[in-house]
């Protein structure tokens, strides 16, 4: 198996939008996995998320959110009550802390209500760019780009990106794909990423996009 060393293989605005109408067609209106009853749960299940899977954070918060699924019951609960909730989930003691001093915010400065700005999302206690942009596009309808590991390591391969950085990812998607589908396109690119586009073998077989698909980096015989 030898590493493709050609030059850096950019999608034409014809294969990018193919490659979208294609997940659109396959999934029009992709979700979260994190499970979350409402905004402010999906807010802390995203902080939650952070070098974790979404299927260990929803089972942690399964009975959490039972008993606090507001800023106030949260802030209530206290940092010791609730890391016996999110005990299994990796980095819990920061997160825990961070979770309570958000909801304490959320509660007396927001009237426990989800800010929404990324100014102000981001000034919150453990939540940074890709939270917000999590925030922004799933509660409020925004057409922002949450870039994660498998957005990071895909849309170069894909052919969408060639930046090294989830910013420049980022900037470059939301650049080069079509208006009509950035609602949902990092739902998309995550769920392909998980799925098909795996980073030790995409299955290329079964592979929607694999006649458009430029396989950037990919090993091959």
């Amino acid at each position: 198996m030898n590493e493709i060393h050609s030059p850096f293989r950019f999608l034409s605005e014809p294969e990018i939008a193919a490659v979208f109408s294609r997940f659109r067609e396959a999934n029009a209106r992709p979700e979260s996995e994190l499970k979350a009853p409402n905004p402010f749960t999906l807010l802390i299940s995203v902080v939650l998320s952070a070098q974790a899977t979404d299927k260990s954070v929803n089972k942690a918060t399964e009975a959490l959110y039972k008993v606090a699924d507001t800023p106030k019951k949260m802030a209530d609960l206290g940092e010791e009550k609730l890391i016996e909730y999110i005990r299994t989930i990796g980095l819990y003691r920061s997160k825990a802390k961070h979770v309570i001093e958000l909801s304490r915010i959320l509660d007396e400065r927001y009237g426990g209500e989800i800010p929404d700005s990324r100014e102000a999302l981001e000034s919150l206690p453990g939540v940074g760019r890709k939270t917000a942009n999590v925030v922004l596009n799933v509660v409020f309808h925004r057409p922002t780009m949450p870039v994660d590991t498998h957005l990071l390591r895909i849309a170069p391969r894909i052919g969408l990106s060639d930046g090294k950085t989830p910013l420049q990812v980022e900037n470059d998607l939301l650049r080069v794909i079509p208006e009509e589908y950035l609602e949902h396109a990092h739902h998309w690119l995550i769920l392909h990423g998980r799925y098909i586009c795996t980073a030790r073998k995409p299955q290329c077989e079964t592979c929607p996009i694999a006649d458009i698909c430029k396989r950037n980096g990919v090993k091959e015989d």
